[in-house]
């Protein structure tokens, strides 16, 4: 019973704020439950999948899902390899500047992603913010880094790109102390250079590392929601409305929580998949 006992309140947890809020979600997506309903049960009403149909007919919520994946496209390898490359050049190189640079670059990922988005949306304001203050002052022109749709997810993916490496940096620093330095001793003794070693070896090496920073930011920018909504709210346009942020608006400003709960099971279910996706292909890989 030892290991029971041990894992015991982890799957509580688990079961408590993971399993019943799913299946909630999934009962309430079957229901018209709106703020009316939520004090009077006699309102709700039963409509089977015709959330889900509804959903499928929204075009709103394509362009979200559109938005999305645009996000995650561009986003997802670019912290890949900068992360990978941060870390390289930080393992490589030593002493304390190597130390306090670990902390610089890991210190996003413990900062309040609501503080950094509201100071990123003041550097980056469009009448008074010190980005454009600083163009101006070399003689270029203002860019309309939230007005614009363009700019907008530029800036917005920007902001969530600089928070996301952190964390991977820390993970492929740890993965890159894992590999045993006789690998790279044998090589450089066979005449192989830096980049050689780099590239042959040591990218290799860290296979795990990457596929295991590769799923975890897929996941999470698939529910891309706190630079979006805190720097522009989801505009200009509809041009930075993930489908997190579309599900938000639905339930929470349109008071339609059955129709949001239908888009949460929907995003859930499209993480899932993804998900499966990338494991079946790492596990392809390894039996290559």
């Amino acid at each position: 019973m030892a290991p029971y006992l041990f894992v015991g309140p982890a799957v509580l947890l688990l079961v408590a704020f993971g399993v019943v809020p799913i299946l909630v979600a999934a009962g309430v997506s079957l229901t018209d439950l709106n703020i009316r309903g939520l004090g009077d049960p006699d309102r709700i009403e039963f409509v089977g999948l015709g959330n889900y149909l509804k959903l499928a007919d929204d075009p709103a919520f394509w362009s979200a899902l559109k938005v999305t994946a645009g996000f995650v496209v561009v986003g997802v390898p670019a912290i890949v390899v900068l992360s990978m490359a941060v870390a390289l050049l930080l393992h490589q190189s030593g002493g304390r500047l190597a130390r306090v640079l670990r902390s610089f670059y890991f210190m996003p990922a413990i900062m309040a992603v609501v503080a950094i988005s509201l100071v990123w949306g003041y550097l980056l304001n469009t009448q008074f913010g010190l980005a454009n203050h600083f163009l101006e002052s070399i003689g270029l022109d203002p860019i309309p880094w939230l007005s614009s749709p363009g700019w907008a997810k530029v800036s917005v993916g920007l902001v969530a790109v600089w928070r996301a490496t952190g964390l991977n940096i820390i993970i492929f620093l740890a993965a890159l102390q894992g590999i045993p330095p006789e690998y790279l001793e044998a090589a450089a003794i066979d005449g192989a250079n830096a980049w050689q070693r780099t590239v042959r070896i040591v990218i290799p090496l860290l296979r795990f590392a990457t596929f295991f920073v590769t799923i975890t930011t897929v996941i999470n920018w698939l529910q891309f929601f706190d630079e979006p909504y805190v720097l522009t709210q989801g505009g200009p346009a509809g041009a930075t409305t993930s489908i997190s942020l579309y599900i938000f608006q639905q339930g929470f400003r349109q008071n339609q929580f059955g129709f949001a709960s239908a888009g949460s099971l929907a995003l859930f279910a499209l993480i899932a998949v993804v998900t499966f996706i990338q494991l079946r292909v790492r596990r392809r890989q390894d039996d290559d």
